[in-house]
């Protein structure tokens, strides 16, 4: 039976367990991109340091991610995805271990970058392991099974961050992941099949030593213009200025090289190159929004990182109940009209908190905040789906690996572009002040309370242009389910 004709049947209790055993790896790895965020004042406390310095602790971590993501396409051609998968775990689990037995802010620096260079691989690797399991009639649901992690970690991470920074010490962060990283192993040894190793593929150094650097200055400006405020420093300018260089030099070197890191002809696939444009812009509201609402919550309105973490919970609800009957359905009808709609049921969640106020009700926000986990859930598996579509079996690793840059990229750049409005924000609504949120009281008057929600208000609006931009791209996808002769072609790659 070919795979276009089982769409309707229920999948293979196989494809199960191996999305599970994927989904375990994928959930740490994005959890540790935001679960520290709520512990930075308590790590600038006990190391000492202030603020700029301890930010690293994160920043360095996404810089891990931005440089080891590239390397993953042609690791799983050398290695075997399965080996790498569980390499990758391994290494993930060793600097989970040694940043919780941190000594010092460097110390704890250095070894997230070691716990990025291994989380940046789970996600591609898992989803390239999914890909090729499924088959391309059923990557809509089986993508549902990698999404629902990748959006509820973002979400979940501030809330058990906040958890155990009020109840425990802010190492069992990273201990946390250690359990689950070892029953990820076992499973990944013993369910995930087998995958070919190819050692006639070349590594592209020269395409590395362009591209990684490239992409490390890109977030590192981007993080310089979120503690400098602006883009007009130096420090911003020039990293920004030379990684778009190194950016474009391996775009061309790209074209003419044989075996590129990233195989920049995929953009030439209009199914692509339109799916990788709509995950850059989910990417940018998705984490750039997760960077204002709990800071909304502690700093507009006064609560705790606990409480704050849980109102963000809403929108992990509601894009977890839509993700799985969304795959399915793109697999039956396209994710052209699917993606457009959800974006725009995003975009009317997000709507509600570009007028926040110092009273604004929380079971209001909660039930708005639900409703755009609701869009962000009908967009995130169709369109990783969809940005496979027309692709071969062997492009599978390189598709994975230019979409999670894509995502990565869009969440560094929502957040920079976001932490600057904000900040300018309050500078103009705060001129005598130095407008530091870390600084500023719990208990203050209503009247500075309503200033500072006003701030963060003219700041959502951000993410709401951002929602409704997302909204065009899809209208581009190819539409209609997968094709029987596209469903054989792909299968005949196998």
């Amino acid at each position: 039976m070919s795979d276009v004709a089982s769409v309707d049947e229920k999948l293979d209790p196989f494809i199960l367990k191996v999305g599970v055993v994927v989904a375990l790896g994928t959930i740490m790895s994005i959890l540790d991109t935001t679960i520290v965020s709520v512990a930075i004042d308590s790590l600038s406390r006990d190391f000492h340091v202030t603020v700029s310095t301890i930010q690293w602790v994160t920043t360095g971590y996404l810089l891990a991610l931005a440089i080891i993501i590239p390397v993953t396409g042609w690791g799983i051609h050398r290695f075997g995805a399965k080996n790498l998968y569980i390499t990758s775990i391994g290494l993930f689990m060793i600097g989970s271990i040694l940043c919780g037995v941190a000594w010092s802010a460097s110390s704890l620096i250095f070894f997230r970058v070691l716990q990025g260079l291994g989380g940046g691989m789970i996600m591609p690797v898992g989803q390239t392991i999914l890909a090729r399991t499924a088959g391309p009639a059923r990557l809509g649901r089986v993508m549902g099974l990698i999404g629902i992690p990748s959006v509820l970690g973002p979400i979940l991470g501030p809330v058990i961050g906040g958890l155990i920074v009020t109840h425990f010490s802010w190492r069992l962060i990273f201990f946390v992941n250690v359990p689950v990283c070892i029953l990820a192993l076992v499973l990944a040894k013993r369910i995930l099949p087998t995958s070919p190793k190819d050692r006639d593929h070349r590594f592209d150094l020269w395409g590395f030593l362009l591209l990684s650097p490239g992409l490390a200055l890109i977030v590192y400006g981007l993080a310089q213009v979120g503690n400098t405020g602006g883009f007009s420093g130096f420090s911003v300018q020039g990293s920004l200025g030379f990684g778009v260089l190194l950016c474009i030099l391996f775009v061309l070197r790209s074209l003419r090289a044989p075996e590129p890191l990233i195989d920049i002809r995929l953009f030439g696939r209009r199914n692509f190159a339109v799916s990788s444009i709509t995950v850059f812009l989910i990417g940018g509201t998705l984490y750039g929004t997760l960077f204002l609402l709990p800071l909304y919550y502690q700093v507009a309105r006064g609560q705790s990182p606990l409480i704050a973490g849980l109102m963000m919970a809403p929108q992990g609800i509601g894009a977890g109940l839509i993700m799985k009957p969304a795959g399915g359905f793109a697999d039956r009808h396209g994710s052209r009209g699917l993606v457009a709609f959800g974006a725009a049921v995003a975009t009317v969640g997000t709507f509600a908190y570009t007028q926040v106020t110092g009273t604004s009700s929380f079971w209001i926000l909660a039930i708005f905040l639900f409703v755009r986990g609701l869009g962000i859930g009908m967009t995130f598996s169709p369109v990783t789906a969809a940005s496979y579509r027309g692709l071969s079996h062997h492009e599978l690793p390189r598709a994975t690996t230019a979409t999670n840059i894509m995502r990565q990229l869009g969440g560094s750049l929502g957040v920079a572009i976001f932490a600057v409005v904000l900040q300018k924000q309050l500078s103009s609504r705060f001129p005598h002040s130095t407008a530091n949120i870390g600084s500023i009281p719990k208990n203050i008057p209503l009247s500075l309370r309503n200033d500072l929600a006003a701030a963060f208000a003219h700041s959502f609006w951000w993410s709401f242009a951002t929602c409704a931009l997302t909204i065009i791209p899809p209208l581009f996808l190819v539409a209609g389910r997968i094709t029987h002769d596209e469903a054989t072609s792909v299968g005949a790659a196998k």
